[in-house]
């Protein structure tokens, strides 16, 4: 007897998925590769000018992208809120929810600017630099906290664009950015002769450049959407000059989409709260990380700082599936299909440990070549080479931990996410204290690093299992 397609949609609906996760990943995980291209660019170029500049760069680089992290719940908010509104088929409230966002973003650069400027040196001397490095990193830190708002801003509108399902314009807009700082950097570095304050002024420069571009794109999906012909009823008012109406009202309708609504932004912040205590609480437990490798030694903190290089860049893979997560999941829950968002967080799950099992058989593989090309020391090689086989063993645990995040934020279930990060370092920071404590190495130290991935794991597990991030509709 032939068997009817229709009772086993699995095979068809997982290559939807599929298509979906991989329309969505690919582009997302170019775009964040890019990002840290910039850091790459103004080190190449300022590394020149001498090991003081570069140690500033270094400085003021790190406290830059700690600032602009923070925030980056810009994007993870406004990418559920906003993909919610297009599953429920409501494009002007998907819009007015993206500049909602980007209006916080800018309200939230200019405290930053408030805050940086006049704060610049006493915080680079917090933070160690030495004398001769201290002036350049102040300057650089000053310069470019102008671009601040930029930045934040770009953040926002890459989530709008993400819960719009469109992942490729920020990919283009990172590629072009990246390579206009480059460029910028050289010429103001060099051609103008400004130094490192050249390199700041070109990522300033960069950087609104970007959010100019993510601002055109959204105004001109606003003016597309406003384009669409509206049939007149009786309750429209009489028209005096068609022509001049049809202008006035295209205005008033653009300005309401995108003016400043008080109401929304405090929404937009209210919603991201939640997502900023589990960054902070997610950055604590890089910083104890950090603080207990550097009391193991030189070699220790070495090897510590490789590794969590290596960390990161297998992180930026597994994050673009958590941003198609984030979109594909908020999309189905604002279409009120729960059985479309299980199913989706199932097939991303696969994708999860499937890739989780890739990266870290490359790992293990990698192990004899990574240490030659950051260090010649033999003490870090060692130390190295074990950190890395605990990275290795635990990508699979790693993939579905970045899946089930990227889910529950697409559900906009921050509330929980805040609270189990919090539970999370409340676990992981007695076991990494205890490393130094009994006479164990780096070795242990991401051994702790592992168990922090496991308690996340099985806290976001009993949330996806308990069904209570399936909350549908337009809003949650």
């Amino acid at each position: 007897m032939e068997k009817d397609p229709a009772s086993s949609p699995r095979t068809p609906a997982r290559g939807r998925h599929d298509r979906e996760i991989l329309a969505l990943a690919v582009p997302a995980f170019g775009a964040l590769v890019a990002e840290p291209l910039f850091v790459m660019a103004d080190s190449a170029v300022v590394g020149h000018l001498g090991t003081a500049q570069l140690a500033g760069l270094g400085v003021a680089a790190a406290l830059l992208t700690t600032a602009v992290n923070i925030f980056v719940f810009l994007a993870y908010a406004t990418t559920a809120a906003v993909a919610r509104r297009v599953g429920a088929g409501d494009l002007p409230a998907a819009i007015r929810q993206g500049v909602d966002g980007i209006w916080l973003a800018l309200l939230l650069g200019a405290l930053v600017i408030a805050v940086v400027l006049p704060s610049a040196p006493a915080v680079v001397d917090l933070f160690g630099a030495s004398p001769t490095a201290a002036p350049y990193a102040t300057t650089y830190l000053r310069i470019s906290s102008l671009g601040i708002p930029a930045m934040l801003m770009v953040l926002a509108a890459t989530g709008v664009l993400r819960g719009l399902q469109d992942t490729r314009t920020p990919l283009y807009v990172a590629v072009g950015g990246f390579a206009a700082n480059a460029g910028l950097n050289a010429g103001l570095v060099y051609g103008a002769g400004l130094g490192i304050a050249g390199s700041a002024w070109g990522t300033v420069i960069a950087q609104n450049g970007m959010a100019a571009v993510y601002v055109w794109v959204v105004i001109r999906g606003a003016k597309r959407h406003l384009a669409k012909p509206h049939l007149p009823t009786r309750d429209d008012p009489a028209p005096h000059d068609p022509a001049t109406d049809a202008r006035t009202g295209a205005r008033s309708a653009l300005w309401t989409l995108l003016r400043p609504d008080p109401a929304g932004i405090r929404a937009c912040a209210r919603a991201g709260v939640p997502l900023l205590v589990r960054t902070l609480s997610l950055r604590a437990v890089l910083l104890i990380a950090t603080a207990v490798a550097a009391g193991l030694g030189d070699a220790a903190i070495a090897a510590h700082q490789i590794t969590l290089t290596v960390w990161s860049l297998l992180a930026f893979a597994l994050d673009a599936i958590a941003i198609a997560g984030q979109a594909i999941i908020g999309r189905y829950l604002g279409a009120d299909d729960p059985e479309g968002a299980r199913a989706a967080c199932r097939r991303m799950i696969e994708w999860g440990v499937a890739c989780g099992v890739v990266l870290g058989l490359l790992v293990t593989l990698a192990r004899p070549l990574i240490g030659p090309m950051f260090t010649s020391d033999p003490a870090v090689r060692d130390a190295l080479a074990s950190a890395l086989l605990v990275v290795a063993v635990a990508q699979p645990v790693c993939g579905i931990v970045f899946v089930l995040d990227g889910v529950l934020m697409g559900a906009g279930d921050g509330p929980y996410l805040a609270w189990s990060m919090l539970g999370t370092l409340a676990v992981f920071a007695p076991a990494a204290l205890a490393v130094p404590a009994l006479g164990w190495g780096l070795t242990a130290l991401w051994w702790a690093m592992t168990l922090m991935m496991l308690t996340r794991l099985a806290a976001l597990w009993l949330r996806a299992r308990s069904g209570r991030w399936i909350v549908t509709g337009a809003a949650r």
